[in-house]
């Protein structure tokens, strides 16, 4: 067994007792009587959580990679938006020395 299913399973073994939650596509391997029928069974639910977890694990990714897209572009405009501002700003202080020649 590779580390990754025995952590899997030792997880579902620490969270078994503490929540009673039905997993859709989950079989109750318990009701099988023959060793081979319940070991197969388990087996079942062990590739269909490492399928979920898969599926999850890309959502996750894809979900990730959209926010650091979206970050870059924020840091793409916020870095526009203060030039724009310095020369403003720079343009104000020109036209307040400006000012006080006149007078």
């Amino acid at each position: 067994m590779t580390p990754r299913l025995l952590a899997l399973l030792a997880g579902l073994a620490i969270a078994a007792p503490a929540m009673a939650q039905d997993i859709r596509g989950l079989e109750i391997c318990t009701a099988e009587k023959a060793m081979d029928r319940r070991t197969g069974c388990l087996q079942s639910n062990v590739e269909f959580l490492q399928q979920a977890l898969t599926k999850q694990a890309r959502d996750m990714q894809a979900k990730l990679a959209e926010a650091n897209r979206e970050l870059a572009a924020h840091k793409v405009e916020l870095a526009a938006l203060k030039t724009a501002l310095a020369k403003l700003q720079q343009e104000l202080a020109d036209l307040k020395k400006v000012k006080p020649e006149k007078k």
